[in-house]
């Protein structure tokens, strides 16, 4: 190998394999050189045929990893939200034994095996493929941006402007369009914790309604009116969530105050206790409807509350059918329905309705007057 003398060293010589392909030369210019040994045309090779073909497999090479990175986080992403979509959870983890023996009990008399309805399982379902969704999102933006920056910085970009530029645009975002940032930001801590889903009945504000549709910057529900209201997330204090887990039928039935509570409460135990009997309204109860006894007393009437504990979303229908058997019961156990007071009016007398006008009984007049026709004395 030939070298000649350099200021700092020695340099190679061009006409040599290093001297043209440099220390470490590619396989397509060492083919080049052995075949020709010519300058010109290794250089040619180097320059216009193994440095775009290297860069060029450099990149392909980025891109197929960052596709094969970007498929194992999606497989492990959908491994674990299935796997937490399809868990089956108990309704209650922990039952005390009494409320067990009741419904061991009130199964034997219904003679019914039906289980009670699994609770949250399609919402689980939802809040799981929801979050696998963003996660597939997030993961996708990170890969796809590193194998950019990666690729930039092959092509000879200068990468630092541009990251400076980035950061004083995210920055710039961040003070410009706080209110978006928030709804986003409250849109994921949303589902995250499990505030509500779609189908869910709540209470925002002024609103309340049935959820019809949740993003990330807005939620959409419509009330029983039929007017849809669009929120944004980022105004979201404080949310009643009707239909989470469970819900429970309230029914408050007005009794004359005279009644005998016990017996009323017994019509009432037995009105329930038919409808659970019944295997099409049991699937809708998760336990025995309970009568909590008087709620409210006033001069003419005593209030009783019967509840029962529903699946989500079907208090209303069980309040309906339970405040009708009841009214049934005590319809037929002859118990006056209680009520306002009413003012009865009732005929006058025969006589006074038979005498003739200007007769003595069609115009009564006071005693002293009848006794005394005449004038007053002095």
């Amino acid at each position: 190998m030939f070298y000649a003398t350099h200021a700092f060293g020695f340099a190679e010589v061009p006409g040599t394999l290093t001297g043209n392909c440099g220390d470490n030369p590619g396989i397509a210019c060492r083919l080049a050189w052995d075949i020709t040994h010519s300058t010109n045309a290794t250089q040619v090779v180097r320059v216009y045929l193994a440095g775009p073909v290297s860069l060029g497999l450099r990149i392909l090479f980025v891109i197929v990893v960052a596709f094969l990175v970007r498929a194992v986080a999606h497989r492990v992403i959908n491994r674990l939200t299935e796997r937490a979509a399809t868990a089956s959870l108990p309704v209650a983890p922990a039952i005390r034994p009494a409320v067990r023996a009741q419904r061991a009990a009130a199964a034997a008399r219904a003679d019914d095996t039906v289980p009670p309805p699994t609770v949250g399982t399609e919402r689980r379902e939802q809040r799981a493929r929801a979050l696998g969704s963003i996660l597939r999102s997030g993961v996708s933006i990170l890969v796809f941006g590193i194998a950019a920056l990666i690729i930039l910085g092959d092509l000879g970009v200068n990468l630092t402007p541009l990251l400076l530029s980035t950061t004083v645009l995210g920055v710039a975002l961040g003070f410009g369009a706080q209110n978006l940032v928030r709804d986003y930001l409250a849109g994921i801590l949303m589902l995250v914790e499990d505030h509500y889903g779609v189908g869910d009945t709540i209470n925002v504000k002024d609103a309340s309604g049935t959820v019809e549709a949740m993003t990330l910057l807005t939620t959409r529900l419509r009330d029983v009116n039929g007017v849809v209201w669009h929120i944004r997330n980022g105004t979201i204090e404080s949310v009643g969530n009707e239909s989470q887990g469970w819900s429970r039928a309230v029914i408050d039935y007005p009794v004359p105050y005279g009644e005998d509570l016990a017996r009323i409460r017994a019509l009432m135990e037995q009105a329930a206790d038919s409808l659970f009997r019944e295997r099409g309204w049991r699937k809708l109860m998760l336990e025995e409807p309970e009568v909590w006894g008087a709620q409210e007393l006033s001069s003419k009437e005593v209030t009783m509350r019967i509840v029962a504990k529903t699946a989500p979303m079907r208090q209303w229908e069980v309040a309906r059918e339970l405040r009708a058997r009841v009214k049934a019961a005590l319809d037929e156990a002859g118990v006056a329905p209680a009520g306002p007071d009413t003012i009865v009016i009732t005929a006058p007398p025969d006589g006074a309705r038979s005498a003739p006008v200007g007769s003595p009984a069609a115009s009564p007049l006071p005693a002293a007057a009848a006794d005394d026709p005449g004038e007053p004395g002095p």
